[in-house]
Order: structure tokens, then sequence, then C-alpha cells
């Protein structure tokens, strides 16, 4: 009996028959957001990726209120920390506190270095802390790591 590896029009069928990953960036930088794009366009799992630019922009859309009642319940989201109109640390700290939206798994990619903001963020259930590399290929090497482990490893809560 020989082993010849895995089917690659099987493992196709199985990515095709995966649900897409709704990823909410909540970012407002237009570089990092277009680096995040790109390096998630190259994931193994069907994506969409949709982008606010600041703190109010990510509440009202987790909560489907004003321009954007039609969307998606994320599955994952990517949150800046230092935001204009309500910063990050805010969103968080709302979000964790609401039955309703708390199982959202929150990954904080942003460049604060500060203790504070890491305890912080943990102490309000954030899933991950996640420094932003300072050079471009870091950068990409770290949104491909958070595409393996959250869309290939873990195990999401359904969409609801």
């Amino acid at each position: 009996m020989s082993f010849a590896g895995p089917d690659p029009a099987e493992e196709e069928r199985e990515l095709s028959g995966a649900r897409l990953i709704h990823i909410l960036l909540v970012e407002d930088s237009p570089a990092d957001i277009e680096l995040t794009r790109q390096a998630l366009s190259e994931a193994k799992f069907a994506n969409e990726l949709d982008v606010v630019e600041n703190g109010e922009g990510a509440i009202d859309y987790v909560r489907r209120r004003g321009k954007y009642a039609d969307a998606p319940r994320p599955d994952l989201i990517l949150l800046d920390l230092n935001l204009p109109r309500k910063d990050g640390r805010e969103v968080l700290a709302d979000l964790k506190d609401d039955p309703d939206l708390r199982a959202i798994p929150i990954v904080v990619l942003t460049t604060s270095a500060s203790d504070d903001d890491v305890i912080a963020a943990y102490q309000h259930h954030v899933n991950s802390y996640i420094r932003k590399p300072l050079r471009l290929a870091d950068f990409i090497k770290a949104i491909h790591t958070i595409d393996d482990y959250w869309l290939a490893v873990v195990t999401l809560p359904p969409a609801r």
C-alpha cells in the first residue's frame, strides 16, 4: 500500500464547500487596509473582507445600524486600537460587554506596544493581541498567520 498524499481535486471540493468567512477590518490606515486586503486575498478559505475606518462605524456595522443594516454578522473582527471617533479600546469593551456579540472573535492588530493596552485588551476578553510589524514582509506574514489560525485551525462560532 502506498500513500500518494492528498488529492488536489478533493481539497478543492472541500474548500469550495466551506462557508464564506466574513471578516470585519476596523482600521483607519489606507496602507494597512490595502496590505491586509492583499494578504487575505491569498487565503486558503473563501473570505469576504469589509472595512470600517472608525470605531463608531464598527459598532454600527456589528449592530447592523444605519447604512450597515444589511451587513453580515462578522465571523472575525480585526481591530486597530488607535481609531478616530471611538477608539478600539472602547469598541472592544462595548462588543465584549454585549451578550449577543461577545462570541465574535476579536483580534487586536495595532501598533501599540503599551503593556497597559495589552492588559486592558485581555481584561476585556480579546481573543488575540498582535502588534503590527514594522517591516512589510513581516506585516504580510502576520496577516497570513491570522488567516492560517483563525480560518484553517479554529472552529468559529456558526453563522447567525
